[in-house]
């Protein structure tokens, strides 16, 4: 993990094209949210109502990359 990112938990709640979702935070704050390689390389499949650890840049809180599906 970088010094200008940190990670949040939440739960998907919106599909969107591209490999694009909506995910509701911890704190109730909702972001847009891509996959990253890894999950996209390995086929991981992501659906509506799964909690998801999203790394989020300091420099941008309205998107984030999901990087593990719990």
């Amino acid at each position: 993990m970088k010094n200008d990112s940190f990670e949040l938990e939440g739960i998907v709640i919106n599909s969107m094209p591209n490999a694009t979702f909506k995910v509701k935070l911890e704190n109730n704050v909702i972001i847009n949210a891509y996959i990253s390689g890894k999950i996209r390389k390995n086929f991981i499949k992501i659906m509506i109502g799964d909690k998801v650890k999203i790394l989020i840049n300091n420099y941008d809180y309205k998107k984030g990359r999901i990087i593990h599906r719990l």
